[in-house]
């Protein structure tokens, strides 16, 4: 059988409010739209793949424009990059989800003037809360992803992936397979929920207007709702190679090479 996946956005979905009820909203435009096209009905093994923003939304995470910089504060648990420019400070920090983004992923894009808005406080239990609800209402099982905007180290541009998951599988470890050539793999380990996240945004973009993108073919990834969310993806401690910017390397070797020639000092002071 030929390798095949079909991706396409779920229309018809209404700006969304603080406490709306996402898993109504979206079952409701799923079916309205099977309506007018059978073959777009949900099937068990589908993945919805949700964009952060409306999720956010809907748990009332909007602050004043004005208040921005006091959000981006709170939810930085550490500056990774820091670069002055003309306008200001742009900031890449790890929030409090686990994420490494810029501006802890608060943006005013897609928003009413004036408001800024932050990222679900807990992406995966939202995923979770939104799969399970939709199980239940559907009858069947899926998937779900919900998905950011991020840029990559040493990539131009910005592409989307899982910030947070239910019921799928993440990755697709190799390790310890063979190649098409009957080498053994010993690194390979691919990220399917970024990949899909990714392929959802090709239909969902961020001027259509189309939030939520249904990804058909990967059904073999479906899980249970408890397996692990999309914050077991993010590397910590020794895993994280590139923790730091340039300047902050060089500011963290700096204050180091300072205190050991300090140290030398009143070590030499001491001696008799």
């Amino acid at each position: 059988m030929t390798p095949r996946i079909s991706v396409w956005g779920i229309t018809g979905l209404p700006e969304i409010a603080p406490r709306d009820d996402l898993v109504a909203i979206i079952a409701g435009a799923v079916t309205t739209q099977a309506a007018t096209d059978p073959d777009l009905a949900l099937q068990s093994g589908d993945i919805l793949v949700v964009t952060s923003k409306i999720v956010s939304k809907s748990e009332g995470m909007q602050v004043p424009a004005a208040e921005r910089e006091q959000a981006i504060a709170a939810d930085t648990v550490r500056v990774v990059a820091e670069r002055v420019h003309p306008g200001g400070n742009f900031k890449i920090v790890e929030t409090r989800q686990g994420l490494v983004m810029a501006a802890a992923g608060i943006d005013m894009s897609n928003v009413p003037e004036g408001v800024a808005l932050r990222l679900p406080a807990d992406p995966d239990a939202s995923a979770r809360a939104l799969c399970a609800g939709l199980r239940q209402r559907l009858g069947m099982n899926i998937g779900v992803i919900i998905t950011d905007t991020i840029g990559r180290a040493w990539r131009v541009g910005q592409t989307d992936m899982a910030i947070g998951a239910a019921g799928l599988q993440l990755t697709d470890d190799l390790r310890g397979a063979n190649d098409a050539n009957g080498r053994p793999l010993h690194v390979t380990q691919a990220v399917i929920a970024d990949e899909i996240a990714g392929a959802a945004d090709l239909v969902k973009g961020k001027t259509t207007g189309i939030p939520v993108a249904v990804v058909r073919g990967m059904g073999r990834f479906v899980r249970d709702l408890d397996a692990p969310g999309a914050r077991s993806l993010t590397r910590t401690g020794d895993d994280d190679m590139f923790r730091f910017g340039s300047a902050e390397a060089y500011r963290l070797g700096y204050e180091a090479a300072m205190a050991e020639i300090k140290a030398k000092s009143v070590k030499q002071d001491e001696m008799p």
